[in-house]
């Protein structure tokens, strides 16, 4: 059995950050399936909305948040996280990320704008910001003596007092999966932390990395915590069209910056859809952009900078420029190829401004969380900031809350079961899973959609459970299973809203009520 202070599942933003807050003291434990570059948060492209300008103000980014996010974010938490978005931005200039500089700004950096910001106040690193966060941090995670890092590991499930017969306990740890040695190992922390991401490839087309299979927000969900608005699931308007370029993203700042959506014989159609046009919030882009294809029968439509000089091209967008001209689209000279896809989920496990969950010493930051911050939508570059606030919020809260680990725990017990004979059964019900849920959970949705995918929802459950009792874990087994799991959790949350609201969009419900709920599941009582 393996012991810490603080066991953290995940290595994005949200996750090394933590681990880098409390590494000074605190043993802590990082758990990432692949590699510590491996992230949702690494693929970031356009930066991290933060009050940085005189001229900007925390009213302002509020203000859009709200509009954003549909009458649904939840004020306390969202003031929470703007108010603190300047300083976690100075932590990460401290930690060394390289932002954008600019002379003539008065804070010295580049700042852009986003679909859905009033002002300019997204902070970022060229076009790839997450990907320069994530190696900074990277690099000082590695090179720190109290992080123990854990890589092709995944997390099979999380221990918990109530299911071992220590009913007051609450989390304990987790039994995780080296999957290189194919063990399942016994970690027993006094801290545990989901920092796992989102759900993203709950979809046939997302812009997530393969990893983001809702691990965080299924194991909370069977550990006993509610959950919240899991039916507002972002579909990102401009994922790049091509074969050979997989989950590759078009950044909202080439909209913000002035790109132009067309059809495919040039004519824009953001005009007859919202007084924002190209700078209408992420949901309301890809509705447009799900009805045009629709309309007109159309594999895709295009996102067009052309217009623009390629200097100022070349200059803040070089990872999208390079990255289409190995395509053979010159996007100095030709519109981009776009279509919608899957690209973050709003909602997650219920947390407090202290990250906790409803067990006793279990966290949740990032993603997998559900803080209220974003409502019905997100807006964008708001989720790195959270990711931010709140891994120092979870700090804060765990270095004046001491809790010891466990000196013992039950081993993971695989006495019956044995090596699966058919692995052809989890690869065909996880690309069963991925196209119904693209097909009956998607942009636009109904009643009876959401109906039938429910009805394969619980085949499918009753199928994999039945897998999981009788066959060794491997990795596919295990995020097939939380894979179904949160679709159950998007597709009961969609039933239960009767309105279109934010990223929901009904047709049996195409109007807003009144007031604005959230819809938050509370698992089945254990007996």
């Amino acid at each position: 059995m393996s012991v810490f202070d603080v066991l953290i599942l995940g290595s994005g933003l949200a996750g090394q950050s933590l681990a880098l807050r409390l590494a000074d003291t605190h043993k802590v434990a990082l758990v990432t399936k692949r590699h510590l570059e491996d992230s949702a948060s690494a693929w970031a492209q356009g930066g991290i909305a933060a009050v940085l300008d005189p001229a900007d103000s925390i009213e302002s980014h509020l203000t859009d948040t709200f509009v954003a996010g549909a009458g649904l974010c939840n004020p306390g938490s969202s003031r929470f996280v703007v108010e603190n978005g300047a300083r976690a931005i100075q932590w990460l200039i401290e930690r060394g990320v390289p932002f954008t500089a600019d002379a003539q700004s008065p804070i010295g950096y580049h700042l852009t704008r986003e679909g859905g910001h009033g002002q300019r106040r997204v902070i970022h690193v060229a076009d790839a910001t997450g990907a320069a966060v994530q190696a900074t941090l990277t690099e000082q995670v590695r090179a720190h003596p109290n992080i123990a890092i854990f890589e092709q590991h995944i997390t099979v499930d999380l221990i918990v007092g109530s299911k071992i017969g220590r009913l007051e306990e609450g989390c304990l740890g987790a039994y995780v999966l080296d999957i290189a040695h194919d063990e399942v190992r016994t970690f027993a922390a006094g801290h545990t932390v989901l920092a796992t991401g989102g759900a993203g490839k709950v979809y046939l087309y997302t812009t997530n990395p393969d990893t983001a299979t809702g691990d965080g927000i299924a194991m909370a969900w069977r550990a006993g915590c509610r959950v919240a608005n899991m039916e507002f699931i972002q579909f990102h308007p401009t994922c790049l069209y091509h074969p050979q370029a997989k989950s590759f993203l078009i950044s909202e700042a080439v909209r913000g910056e002035g790109g132009l959506l067309r059809r495919p014989d040039g004519s824009r159609f953001m005009p007859e859809h919202d007084t924002r046009e190209e700078l209408a919030p992420r949901d309301v882009v890809a509705r447009a952009i799900d009805f045009e294809m629709k309309k007109h029968g159309l594999d895709c439509v295009f996102l067009d900078i052309s217009h623009k000089p390629a200097e100022f091209i070349a200059e803040h967008f070089p990872n999208i420029h390079a990255r289409c001209l190995e395509l053979g689209i010159d996007i100095t000279q030709q519109p981009i190829p776009v279509v919608p896809a899957a690209h973050y989920t709003c909602g997650g496990v219920v947390t407090d401004l202290h990250a906790r969950t409803d067990v006793p010493g279990l966290y949740a930051i990032g993603e997998t969380a559900c803080t209220g911050l974003h409502g019905a939508n997100r807006l964008a570059s708001n989720s790195l900031l959270e990711c931010l606030v709140f891994a120092e919020a979870a700090a804060q809260d765990i270095r004046s809350h001491l809790r010891h680990a466990p000196a013992d725990l039950p081993t993971w017990d695989e006495s019956r079961v044995t090596d699966a004979d058919e692995a052809i059964v989890i690869s065909h019900n996880w690309d069963e899973l991925r196209r119904f849920m693209w097909d009956y959970v998607g942009i636009v949705r109904t009643t009876k959609r959401l109906q039938r995918a429910q009805h394969r929802i619980r085949l499918l459950a009753r199928e994999i459970d039945e897998f999981y009792s009788n066959f060794r874990v491997t990795n596919d087994l295990i995020e097939l299973r939380n894979l179904v799991v949160t679709a159950d959790l998007i597709v009961r949350s969609a039933l239960r809203r009767k309105e279109s609201r934010g990223l929901h969009f009904s047709r049996d419900y195409p109007q807003l009520q009144p007031k604005a709920r959230e819809t938050v599941l509370r698992p089945p009582r254990r007996s």
